[in-house]
């Protein structure tokens, strides 16, 4: 049988072109939850802008615990194709900001399913699903995001990596990242994540295998927009990132950037590790 047999590409194609549409108020009491989380300190006032990213953290499916699968994902089907390969990640996304909302507004997040399409890796098949989201606030577009998320299949227990990967430069400007459990903890509840390899060191390491909790790729994604923005004192206008690695908990990771033709490169890696997430601020 091919590898393409197991998965009914016809039927999962059929979501193409399926719409969601959520609402949610962005307060105040989010916005200094996610400043206490990342150890940060910024204006928590009606009017005052959010953020770069909080948008992940709105308008997120409110999924009943009892429906939840083993590994904390809600059930497959529903906006999301069914896809019934086991493991799902965000490989990336490419976003660009027309305003930043603001503290009291009415967030709404209109989604659309883009593409679904299947690929052979070195350790199985690889589903990609594409998702677009426009974000309004206030009744204005502020942001327009394309998603790309990856299903595949367990790696086989006898795969090994063709080579050591290179380990990642050091960038022109770098900070330190502590990945703690309680960080990991409160970034998923704040984005109502319920994936188990971000909070559940028995389960991360027991049951999928991972040396350790998880570190959330949208975590890492806005630690580097964040980061982006203050080196140059103003928000991009695009910014985009893509998971190469995983990083794991309480070992720090760095925050890295560096200019490059107008724009500003942006990864992370872990102590003597390869570029864990790469991203580019444009302005």
């Amino acid at each position: 049988m091919k590898a393409t047999d197991a998965l009914d590409m016809d039927s999962l194609r059929s979501w193409i072109g399926r719409t969601e549409e959520v609402s949610e108020l962005l307060t105040s009491t989010l916005v200094e939850r996610l400043y206490a989380t990342l150890d940060c300190e910024g204006p928590v006032t009606e009017g005052a802008e959010a953020p770069l990213l909080i948008h992940h953290c709105l308008c997120q499916p409110a999924v009943p615990t009892s429906a939840l699968g083993p590994d904390g994902h809600p059930p497959r089907g529903g906006f999301l194709p069914p896809v019934p390969l086991p493991r799902r990640m965000w490989a990336g996304s490419a976003i660009n900001f027309h305003s930043a909302p603001r503290i009291g507004e009415q967030v709404t997040r209109r989604s659309i399913i883009d593409d679904v399409t299947l690929k052979e890796g070195r350790s199985g098949r690889l589903c990609f699903v594409t998702v677009s989201h426009q974000v309004y606030a206030g009744g204005r577009e502020v942001l327009h995001e394309r998603q790309d998320i990856v299903y595949r299949d367990v790696p086989p227990a006898d795969t090994r990596p063709r080579a050591s990967p290179s380990p990642a430069p050091t960038g022109a400007a770098q900070r330190e990242i502590r990945p703690t459990p309680e960080l990991l903890f409160r970034y998923s509840a704040l984005t109502f994540n319920g994936h188990r390899i971000h909070y559940d060191y028995p389960y991360a390491t027991g049951e999928e295998g991972y040396p350790g909790l998880v570190v959330q790729g949208p975590l890492q994604a806005m630690l580097l927009a964040q980061y982006a923005e203050e080196l140059r004192g103003c928000a991009p206008a695009r910014f985009s990132f893509r998971s190469l690695s995983p990083i794991f908990g309480e070992a720090q990771f760095t925050l890295n950037a560096r200019e490059e033709d107008g724009a500003t490169a942006l990864w992370t890696a872990g102590a003597g590790g390869p570029i864990a997430m790469e991203a580019r601020a444009e302005w």
